[in-house]
């Protein structure tokens, strides 16, 4: 075990250059192969993990420039736990239902890198590593989408690229000037994330700082107004591409805020709690009304994606256990949920060629498998009780209602906006008459997708029924990550009376 999390960070990327040996024709075994002995070493993680520990476990640390401080130091906590078996989970079921014919090899080997880089990113514990693959993670996704998305592949594809290169360089300056503020402060040079939840930060220097991680945390998520990019990636990219955006990467920014602005800069995060939650709520009303009036399915589980990120955002900056938790837990359901969906309208693209709602209509009498699955998850993306969906959105608002009860109201809105464009939306594909004679000869799920959505279908129940093996160990992270934003906190007042203290003294 003393290495278990640097074999799931670099398996995938062995594997992927292993497949290149593969012939074209089994290479799609070898891949879900692949993909399913990663999703075990998570679950042995899991099965070894202690939930009754808050800190950091199974921590490996390597000198890679010692004069700098910059290590490849990997650890696992509850809160990064889960978003790791998500990761690996997510990624073995894409590729079982992939039902892409062209360039099979590249495009497995291509998946293979990108899990690597996710991984890193949920278990990387010096700042310098974790930028090395959040911004590697850009890669393979550009690829996806520039080599086998729609017609506009190659403009959605750089427009996803520039918009995440550029926020991540504005972090990655506030990443080094923290490291040259701990040398200033210590006489060391260190990128530890556990280094620097040690330091305390004056309010100023936190204010900018905070400013800088936004830049690159609030694009990928992404919030209003950065969040433009997404229609165009979830629009062209493949179906495979779409469900990896969606269920992984999207969380790998408000992971972001969790693991680095709230330690690091707890007084700036508490003074941004109404900023943030209002970029949230016009995310949240906004994309939903747009959500509304599309005409293609697709974007109208892209612009909900961008909707419910809002209620994730909003946890998070409720700043206490019950908000960041549920956030965490919301990360999850919304990852296995939107993943899903993608996948329900790729199933139908493939048959038909068209993601437009107006092609379809009537297809639950011909399609009745797919039409009772899409139903299931389209009641989680809603949040209906005893669903997955219902729990995360439940304790991200009930977290904030300790901060604003108006604010979490109008947040609120999004299960009624989502229930009416969700609801709209398989009103007209699935009920009514058949408009298109074509449909009359669809085939229901065959095996491949069934193998594929089923273990979605039993994580929503499940989950949703009983949540607390994913709430107890995220809980415990989540309180200790809030206490030691309460104990800096004091500190720094302790420290600010003191200097007040002896500024009247001076004075007199």
């Amino acid at each position: 075990m003393e290495y278990i999390l640097s074999i799931l960070i670099f398996f995938p990327a062995f594997a992927g250059f292993i497949g290149f040996l593969v012939k074209e024709d089994s290479i799609k075994a070898y891949g879900i192969i692949v993909t399913a002995l990663q999703f075990i070493l998570s679950l042995i993680l899991w099965i070894n993990f202690d939930v009754n520990e808050a800190l950091m476990q199974f921590t490996q640390v390597i000198p890679l420039i010692s004069t700098y401080g910059i290590n490849y130091s990997v650890g696992v906590d509850g809160i990064s736990l889960f978003l790791v078996i998500m990761t690996t989970f997510m990624t073995m079921i894409s590729i079982i239902g992939l039902s892409e014919k062209r360039d099979l090899k590249n495009l497995i080997i291509t998946i293979l890198f990108l899990e690597m880089t996710m991984v890193g990113v949920f278990l990387a514990l010096d700042a310098i590593i974790f930028y090395a693959f959040w911004e590697l993670s850009l890669v393979p996704m550009l690829y996806i989408i520039g080599a086998w998305g729609g017609k506009l592949r190659i403009y959605a594809s750089i427009k996803f690229f520039l918009y995440t290169f550029l926020g991540s360089l504005i972090m990655l300056v506030g990443m080094l000037y923290l490291g040259y503020v701990y040398y200033l402060t210590t006489g060391v040079y260190s990128f530890s994330l556990e280094d620097w939840n040690m330091m305390i930060l004056p309010f100023d220097m936190q204010f900018w700082l905070f400013i800088a991680f936004f830049c690159g945390f609030a694009v990928k998520v992404p919030m209003f107004p950065f969040h433009t990019w997404l229609p165009y990636a979830h629009g062209q990219a493949p179906t495979i591409g779409s469900v990896i955006l969606a269920a992984v990467l999207l969380k790998m920014g408000t992971y972001g805020f969790v693991r680095f602005s709230l330690p690091l800069f707890p007084d700036a995060s508490v003074y941004f709690t109404i900023p943030m939650a209002i970029l949230a709520l016009i995310a949240i009303v906004y994309t939903a009304m747009v959500a509304y009036a599309q005409e293609d399915m697709k974007q109208v589980i892209a612009y909900s994606s961008v909707s419910h990120m809002g209620v994730i955002i909003l946890g998070i900056f409720a700043l206490n256990v019950e908000g960041i938790g549920g956030s965490i837990f919301l990360m999850i359901s919304h990852g296995i949920v939107s993943g899903a969906l993608f996948m329900l309208v790729g199933v139908v693209y493939d048959r038909t060629h068209t993601k437009l709602i107006k092609d379809y209509g009537g297809i639950a009498s011909i399609m009745p498998k797919y039409a009772t699955i899409f139903a299931i998850m389209l009641m989680a993306s809603i949040g209906l009780p005893l669903t997955i969906g219902f729990v995360g959105e439940f304790l991200s608002l009930l977290g904030f209602f300790k901060v604003s009860a108006t604010l979490t109201l109008i947040a609120g809105l999004t299960i009624i906006f989502g229930a009416v464009y969700m609801l709209t939306m398989y009103k007209k594909v699935f009920f009514g008459e058949v408009r298109n004679e074509k449909n009359k000869e669809l085939k229901d799920l065959n095996k491949r997708e069934l193998s594929a959505l089923i273990p979605l279908v039993a994580l929503v129940i499940i989950l949703g029924v009983y949540p607390k093996p994913i709430l107890t160990p995220v809980e415990n992270s989540v309180s200790a990550l809030v206490d030691l934003m309460k104990i800096k906190a004091a500190e720094d007042n302790t420290r600010l009376e003191i200097i007040d203290r002896n500024s009247i003294e001076g004075d007199k």
